[in-house]
């Protein structure tokens, strides 16, 4: 699945004005969303862990994988085969 923010997404401005970076928030707000609508379950997940390991720019385009782990999912956010982020979100 695609990801790709924008660089007029309203958080940009106060995270880093002269060298904007996508907050880990607005990522995690994304990943959180796409494994709700493809599981079909809403408001139900927490984070269990994450870790950032490299930064995602306005309008890079990024791509987020998800699959089943125990009793939620574990996620990764790449550029170019690079990993970005990755953790685990699950029900509860």
């Amino acid at each position: 699945m695609k990801l790709c923010i924008r660089h007029d997404h309203p958080s940009l401005p106060g995270h880093f004005p002269t060298q904007p970076i996508v907050p880990g928030v607005v990522i995690l707000d994304h990943v959180q969303r796409a494994i709700e609508a493809q599981a079909g379950v809403a408001n139900q997940l927490r984070i269990s862990q994450v870790k950032f390991l490299q930064p995602l720019l306005p309008d890079e385009m990024a791509e987020l994988a998800f699959e089943p782990k125990g009793d939620g999912y574990a996620f990764r956010v790449t550029r170019d085969a690079v990993l970005l982020v990755n953790g685990e979100m699950v029900l509860g």
